[in-house]
């Protein structure tokens, strides 16, 4: 079994990579694969709704969102990392994970998911909350820890220093890998997914 992160951080090894990996460290102890996957700094395209989506993820390729798609639809449980703007997460990573789960949703359903949000001080509830939201429309169960799931830091290497935020980071693992083996477990006894009702969609302007 594999865990995708998501750092949604433009620096590939400040404070939400160092949360992400101590989330790594704890599921590899529990017998899970992880992978972190680096946005990276180049430019994000913003979802602008134009139906046009295709089986591999989204019609445009010029940035890492399909790429990501095709990872995970592989995976078997997702982190979402981000770190804190003006108490809100980072525009690119909403701008990715719009364009992701628009076009690829369903490839996420039925598998455990958990946000981790990164800042100085202040935002990470809320933060924490946006990311949430994805995971609320996709059928996705939430992992859950023994604190809400943040960290503290501003430069590179400071969340070393948050002594409970990567306690809860651990515990976060812990229980990621105990829901995906719970999973894997009802998978071996035969238990059938939930079948999704779809038919009805209202719309209040007609």
């Amino acid at each position: 079994m594999k865990v995708l992160m998501l750092n949604g951080s433009a620096k590939p090894n400040g404070n939400t990579y160092y949360a992400l990996s101590e989330i790594g460290k704890q599921l590899e102890k529990e017998g899970i694969s992880y992978e972190i996957f680096q946005m990276g700094g180049d430019a994000v395209r913003d979802c602008i709704g134009c139906g046009q989506c295709t089986e591999t993820g989204c019609i445009f390729t010029d940035d890492k969102v399909n790429e990501f798609i095709a990872k995970a639809k592989a995976a078997d449980g997702f982190v979402l990392g981000t770190p804190v703007y003006y108490a809100h997460p980072s525009g690119r990573i909403l701008s990715f994970l719009d364009r992701v789960f628009y076009s690829s949703g369903k490839s996420f359903a039925f598998k455990p998911a958990a946000s981790v949000a990164v800042a100085r001080r202040g935002g990470c509830s809320a933060s924490f909350d946006v990311l949430n939201k994805y995971f609320g429309i996709a059928q996705m169960p939430v992992a859950g820890s023994t604190y809400w799931n943040l960290v503290h830091g501003r430069v590179p290497g400071e969340a070393a220093q948050d002594a409970e935020g990567l306690q809860t980071m651990r515990n976060l693992a812990k229980n990621m890998a105990w829901m995906l083996k719970c999973f894997e477990a009802g998978k071996e006894k035969g238990i059938p997914l939930p079948e999704a009702e779809r038919e009805n969609q209202t719309n209040f302007i007609r």
